[in-house]
């Protein structure tokens, strides 16, 4: 299973939408440019060379330039303020950029299987390719492992699911890059079927991650929870608030990147009604400071200290 958990510290400071916009925007780029060339080398360099295996990674990196292109699109329109009718803003918006990624990635990976298996039926009629496609290979794998690590970081800086996939999907990449380097190495060796088989690799790795990415951008669109460290790191947000006796109840729902929660709080029941609004107040600010919450719904409930409870039900036992 793809890593999909990048909190490393779920009371980071949260940064403002258009930081995180901005980061993801030139990481992007970034990543365009990296693809577009790497595109043109893999896909020319596999025909003149004769390397399928070396084409299906050109076909791959292909699918990472129209992702860019799906993320830039959808970073885009997930800044958007709220609305009348999206009350919450529009962050859903990377999930389902994410969800039609996933549906990319299959989609390919679908195609370079039946391409690779046609290729094998047929042993005998392929070719023996040139050293150049190893080198492309080589060049590739460098080039997409260092975009990794590049796109990565700044995935986890912003805490961006889809730059996180974005750059997943650059790490898978780069492995099929290194599977694609094998085949060809097997096929000057004199083993050519070794390069379709990579091929055929390489068609399998891009299918099960779209598969992946699809899977839990639907999940995600189907309202469901943060990870327990981070509904942890809120409850202790919450009890940590000056006049809250008591935290139960604490629910999420990811939207986007945010976190939508609502929680019940326990507060002195002898309070007012203001002073007990106040304290709730108080607990919803400083969890939407601390956390990547984007709206939370306290509900107050009475807390009586053991001693009054005891106090009131004395007379009646008596």
């Amino acid at each position: 299973m793809i890593p999909t958990s990048f909190i490393d510290n779920p009371e980071d400071t949260q940064y403002s939408p258009a930081e995180r916009t901005a980061v993801a925007s030139r990481s992007t780029w970034v990543s365009v440019c990296v693809n577009l060339v790497l595109t043109v080398l893999q896909i020319s360099i596999g025909i003149l060379s004769k390397s399928q295996g070396l084409i299906a990674d050109g076909i791959h990196t292909l699918s990472d330039l129209v992702a860019d292109f799906v993320v830039l699109f959808a970073s885009h329109h997930s800044k958007k303020d709220a609305d009348q009718d999206h009350p919450y803003g529009h962050q859903r918006f990377e999930t389902a950029a994410s969800l039609v990624l996933g549906l990319l990635l299959l989609a390919v990976g679908a195609g370079m299987l039946w391409a690779a298996v046609l290729k094998l039926e047929y042993p005998e009629l392929v070719p023996q390719v040139h050293v150049i496609a190893l080198w492309a290979a080589g060049g590739a794998l460098v080039a997409k492992e260092t975009l990794f690590r590049y796109m990565l970081s700044n995935a986890k800086r912003i805490k961006s699911s889809m730059l996180v996939a974005n750059a997943w999907h650059a790490r898978s990449d780069a492995a099929s890059s290194l599977v694609v380097g094998i085949g060809i190495i097997g096929n000057l060796a004199g083993y050519p079927i070794l390069d379709p088989i990579a091929a055929l690799i390489v068609g399998f790795m891009v299918a099960r991650m779209g598969w992946e990415f699809g899977w839990d951008a639907l999940h995600d669109l189907m309202d469901r929870a943060v990870n327990e460290q981070e509904v942890e790191a809120i409850h202790s947000t919450l009890i940590g608030t000056p006049g809250v006796s008591g935290v139960h109840d604490v629910r999420t729902r990811k939207m986007g990147d945010m976190i939508v929660v609502d929680a019940h709080i326990e507060v002195d029941a002898t309070l007012s009604v203001e002073a007990g609004h106040d304290i709730a107040v108080e607990a919803r600010a400083r969890v939407m400071q601390r956390h990547r919450v984007l709206n939370l719904m306290t509900h107050v409930d009475p807390w009586k200290r053991p001693d009054m409870d005891h106090a009131s039900k004395s007379p009646v036992l008596s």
